[in-house]
């Protein structure tokens, strides 16, 4: 299954992002930033990819959230090109029936078995760039 992005810059360190259904991301890095850089944009898919599963986790297993966040911190490297060294993932979440225990088990399956950016994260990608 492929999936695409079209991105195009809009001038200093701004860029949009659509994705194939029509969907718009905008990423900035310039000095007025008024989205996203690309690091937290990163985290942001962590977030959102294992937040959803952790969601769907618990509503199956009969114990829905009534309130739910992610405090995602990410850890760079001091040289080029700085890639995150270490990411921490902090799952906060009430409601009936919630426990640290049953919360702790969503999160860690979401990571280990559901979660595809914490999958590509964790893997070797081939990354193949084309000049047109």
């Amino acid at each position: 299954m492929k999936k695409t992005l079209n991105v195009t810059w809009l001038g200093e360190q701004r860029y949009l992002g659509v994705s194939e259904s029509g969907h718009q991301l905008l990423i900035d890095n310039s000095p007025t930033k008024v989205g996203v850089s690309p690091m937290e944009a990163l985290l942001g898919a962590l977030a959102t990819c294992t937040a959803y599963d952790v969601v769907e986790i618990m509503k199956k297993r009969r114990t829905p959230l009534s309130s739910y966040r992610i405090e995602v911190e990410g850890e760079r490297a001091d040289t080029d090109p700085k890639r995150y060294t270490h990411i921490t993932v902090r799952h906060i979440a009430s409601g009936d029936g919630i426990t640290e225990e049953t919360l702790s088990k969503a999160a860690h399956l979401s990571h280990e078995k559901y979660c595809s950016v914490a999958a590509s994260l964790n893997s070797e990608i081939s990354v193949e760039t084309r000049v047109e």
